[in-house]
């Protein structure tokens, strides 16, 4: 199973990079993809779709488009819960003590890392920054 993940501009600006990818190889899965961008306020659109009618989309898609990000797709057995779990409550204030978003988030909008919520989603989302080619597992 694989699932897709990215880390915020609020992270990569912060240097967490690295102890964020070695967290998620750290937890037993396996980065099959990577790739460092900037994101367009286009793509951040395109990309957030499905939040279009949301109140907070203008502002998300100006924070995820203020800097560049890390996407990175995951691979292992139940990938997209554990990378949830890994991840914490989007909120870092009510994040479990030891998740990436309670040890690094700052806020409900910076709050680090990205995780698909479903393999339906990971699929779109994966598809959305990597070709096939793209994909070593």
């Amino acid at each position: 199973m694989q699932t897709f993940a990215i880390i915020k501009p609020d992270a990569v600006a912060r240097n967490l990079t690295g102890e964020i990818l070695a967290a998620m190889e750290n937890s037993g899965l396996r980065i099959v993809a990577l790739k460092r961008l900037h994101l367009s306020r286009e793509q951040a659109a395109g990309f957030y779709a499905v939040h279009r009618e949301r109140p907070f989309f203008d502002s998300l898609i100006t924070y995820m488009s203020s800097g560049p990000v890390v996407c990175v797709v995951l691979a292992g057995e139940n990938a997209v819960p554990r990378w949830r779990e890994l991840m914490g409550a989007t909120d870092p204030a009510r994040a479990e003590p030891g998740t990436l978003r309670r040890k690094y988030g700052q806020s409900l909008e910076a709050n680090a890392v990205h995780g698909s919520d479903a393999a339906e989603t990971a699929a779109f989302e994966t598809a959305y920054f990597f070709s096939a080619l793209e994909i070593v597992d």
